[in-house]
């Protein structure tokens, strides 16, 4: 018998890892004033895919740290990284709450309830982010490089932010549907919230 919490922090892992590579090697970074970038990337599919697979809690976190460590590396991003670690931690932590604890998507055998459910998921963790992203950003970019910048960058962002959003939504549902059979056959389908 296996230890599922173990299972949980190895995967947590793996999250984090990819997370990391899909965010800093598949990104379209686009330069903005004052020496600022944003960009377009599929991160936040990865951080929602693991709390659709592990729970928000380790999907969260999973996410969270493989970006967190992307920014860290990235000279233009470094700044961003304890932003980045505790929105990135949120989109888990709302999509494990909506997919697991209200739409007991692991409990469904209906393949349109779960679908339902992981999409329900991924719109109320990417939807914090769409709203908060860019909001903390433009605060923290007012206290880090100045008021003007801030205004010129905002726009920017809610723009990226929003492609972002809608593509991982698309990428995150269609990857964890995909994944499911395997993952029951694997051992490693997880009833989260299910005690």
């Amino acid at each position: 018998m296996r230890n599922e919490n173990v299972t949980k922090i190895v995967m947590t892992g793996v999250f984090a890892a990819l997370s990391y590579v899909v965010f800093t090697f598949l990104q379209f970074k686009i330069p903005l004033p004052g020496g600022d970038a944003t960009s377009i990337h599929l991160g936040n599919a990865v951080c929602v895919l693991g709390a659709l697979i592990l729970g928000g809690l380790y999907g969260g976190i999973g996410g969270a740290l493989g970006m967190t460590i992307g920014d860290l590396l990235d000279p233009v991003y470094i700044i961003y990284a304890p932003k980045t670690f505790i929105l990135k931690l949120c989109i888990g932590l709302i999509a494990g709450l909506i997919a697991h604890r209200i739409g007991h998507i692991t409990e469904k055998t209906d393949r349109k309830e779960i679908v339902k459910w992981a999409l329900l998921a991924a719109i109320g963790g990417l939807l914090f982010n769409v709203i908060f992203d860019p909001l903390v950003g433009y605060v923290y970019k007012i206290f880090i490089i100045g008021k003007p910048a801030a205004e010129v960058t905002l726009a920017w962002n809610v723009a990226a932010t929003s492609i972002n959003a809608v593509t991982s939504t698309i990428v995150s549902v269609a990857v964890y549907v995909a994944l499911l059979p395997a993952l029951k056959k694997s051992g490693l389908f997880f009833t989260i919230g299910k005690k």
